[in-house]
C-alpha cells in the first residue's frame, strides 16, 4: 500500500527547519555569486582540476549552494520544497539532511572522478535534488505529480522518465552546459542508499534486537516462554521504541507487511497523539 501525503500551500514560515535553512543557504549563495562575479564560481563552484590538483576540498560541498541563473535557483528550491517536505516528514531532519548531502556531495565527487582534469565549474543543488526525487518516488510511488504542471504521472514513473532523459542527454552531450552526470549520480546514490544501505541497516538493527532478546531469554528458565514475555513487554516498557521499529518496517517492506497487532499499536499511538494535540 502506497503512503499518502498532502502538500499545504507554499508557506516559508511553516517549512521544517532543515528545508528552510537549505532554501536560505541557496538564496544566499546565489546573491553572493551575483555580487562577486566569475571568481566566486571558480572558488566555490566544483572545478575538478582544482579539487584534484590544488586540494580545494571544500568545493564538493559549496557547489551545492551556487546557481547560475534565478530560474536555476527557483527550480531547485521549488523541487526541494515539493519532494523534500514529505521525505523530511517521514525521516526527520537529521536523516533528511544526511541523505541530501550524501547525494549532493557524492554526485560532486563522482563528477570529479569522471573528469579530474576539467576546468569547467559545476554548480547547483541538482544532484541532491534528483536524489530527493528518487527518495520521494520510493516512498510514494503511486503519488500523482503533474509533470510540467500539465501531465499527470505517478511518482515512480516520473523518476524513471527523468532518469532516462538525463541518461540520453548525457550520452549524446545534447546540453554541454548542464552537468547531466551529476544529476544521474545523485539519482543513483539515492537509490542505492535507500535500496541497499537503508534496508540493510534496518535488518541488521532487527537482527541485533532479536539476538539481544535471545541472549536475555537464555538466562531464564524457558527460552521460548521468556522470549514471548519480552516481546509482550516491549511495547509497554518502551512504547516509542516499538513505534520506531514498526515505522522502520513500513519503510523497508511497506504497510502491508504489518501484522494486525502492529497496526493496532499504530492506531492507539495515533489516538494518543490526537488527544495530546487537543
Amino acid at each position: 500500500m502506497a503512503r499518502s501525503f498532502q502538500h499545504s500551500p507554499v508557506d516559508f514560515r511553516s517549512m521544517p527547519t532543515a528545508i528552510k535553512a537549505l532554501a536560505i543557504a541557496n538564496a544566499a549563495g546565489f546573491l553572493l555569486s551575483q555580487i562577486v562575479g566569475g571568481e566566486f564560481y571558480r572558488l566555490f563552484g566544483l572545478v575538478p582540476f582544482h579539487v584534484v590538483t590544488d586540494r580545494w576540498i571544500w568545493q564538493p560541498l559549496t557547489y551545492l549552494f551556487i546557481h547560475g541563473t534565478f530560474m536555476h535557483l527557483l527550480f531547485n528550491v521549488f523541487a526541494l520544497w515539493m519532494f523534500g517536505m514529505p521525505v523530511e516528514a517521514q525521516w526527520g531532519s537529521k536523516e533528511f539532511l544526511k541523505f541530501y548531502f550524501l547525494c549532493g556531495i557524492g554526485a560532486g565527487l563522482l563528477s570529479v572522478a569522471l573528469g579530474p582534469g576539467s576546468h569547467y565549474p559545476i554548480i547547483g543543488a541538482s544532484g541532491a535534488v534528483y536524489g530527493l526525487l528518487v527518495a520521494f518516488a520510493m516512498l510514494y510511488p503511486d503519488a500523482v505529480i503533474y509533470l510540467y504542471f500539465f501531465f499527470p504521472v505517478k511518482a515512480a514513473h516520473m523518476a524513471i522518465i527523468f532518469g532516462l532523459i538525463e541518461f540520453f542527454a548525457s550520452a549524446t552531450n545534447a546540453t554541454p552546459g548542464v552537468a547531466r552526470f551529476a544529476h544521474l549520480a545523485g539519482m543513483g546514490i539515492g537509490y542505492l542508499y535507500i535500496r541497499w544501505w537503508w534496508i540493510a541497516k534496518i535488518r541488521v538493527k532487527g537482527l541485533w534486537g532479536e539476538l539481544t532478546k535471545t541472549g536475555g531469554a537464555a538466562r531464564e528458565r524457558s527460552p521460548r516462554r521468556s522470549s514471548r514475555k519480552a516481546e509482550a513487554a516491549a511495547p509497554a516498557s518502551d512504547p516509542m521504541a516499538e513505534i520506531d521499529r514498526i515505522l522502520d518496517k513500513i519503510s523497508a517492506h511497506g504497510k502491508d507487511s504489518l501484522s494486525d497487532e502492529e497496526k493496532e499499536i499504530l492506531r492507539r499511538h495515533g489516538e494518543r497523539q490526537k488527544r495530546t494535540d487537543a
